[in-house]
C-alpha cells in the first residue's frame, strides 16, 4: 500500500475476528511505532499485548474496576466490561512512560506515545490487519493500570483491538479541510 493511500483510508475495523496478526505482522507493527516522533529519545511508551485466555483475564480486572468505581454496579455494566477484550483476537495496550525530563515536559511525551500508538495503526492498515482505538473511563482506572503492572509514571492510552476485519471497511469519510486549515496573521 502506497504511504498517501494509507495515511488518507486509514479507518477503524471496530468488529474483528481471528486470526490476530502473526509475528512477523506485529514486528513491523512494532517497529512502526517506534519511528514516533520523540523530543529527547525518550521512548516514552512501552506495549502490553493480550490474547487468548488472558483477555479473559483482562476482562475479569476490568470488571474488577467497575465495582471498585463505587455506587451502583448491575450485571450488564460487569458483563459489558468482562466482554470488552474478546472483541478482537489481540489487544495491544498501549501505555506511556512518563518521566520528568529537564527539556522534554510530559505533555509532549504523552503526545508522543499517541503518536506511536497512531503508527501502529497505520502499519495495521498496511497490513490489511483490522484495528480500532478504544478507551473509555476503564482506560484511567488506577485498579487497572495496578492490575496491568504498571508503575506510578506509567498510564493506559490506549487499547488497539487487532485482527480480521469481520465487514469490508467503511470508505474514510471525505472532510472540508476549510474548517480546520486557515493563514494565520499578526
Amino acid at each position: 500500500m502506497e504511504a498517501l493511500d494509507n495515511l488518507l483510508n486509514r479507518v477503524s475495523a471496530p468488529r474483528l475476528l481471528d486470526p490476530a496478526p502473526t509475528a512477523a505482522q506485529r514486528e513491523v507493527l512494532f517497529q512502526a511505532a517506534m519511528r514516533a516522533p520523540d523530543h529527547g529519545q525518550l521512548q516514552p511508551w512501552r506495549f502490553l499485548t493480550v490474547e487468548g485466555a488472558a483477555r479473559e483475564q483482562l476482562g475479569q480486572l476490568l470488571a474488577e474496576a467497575v465495582r471498585h468505581q463505587g455506587g451502583e454496579v448491575t450485571q450488564a455494566a460487569l458483563d459489558k466490561a468482562h466482554a470488552m477484550p474478546l472483541r478482537a483476537p489481540l489487544v495491544v495496550v498501549v501505555v506511556a512512560r512518563l518521566q520528568e525530563h529537564f527539556k522534554v515536559p510530559k505533555s509532549e511525551q504523552l503526545l508522543a506515545a499517541g503518536c506511536a500508538a497512531h503508527g501502529i495503526l497505520l502499519a495495521a492498515h498496511a497490513q490489511g490487519i483490522g484495528a480500532v482505538w478504544r478507551t473509555g473511563e476503564l482506560s484511567y482506572s488506577r485498579h487497572v493500570a495496578k492490575g496491568l503492572g504498571l508503575g506510578d509514571d506509567e498510564e493506559v492510552i490506549a487499547f488497539l483491538y487487532l485482527g480480521t476485519p469481520q465487514n469490508e471497511l467503511r470508505a474514510a469519510p471525505k472532510v472540508d479541510l476549510a474548517q480546520f486549515v486557515s493563514a494565520w496573521s499578526a
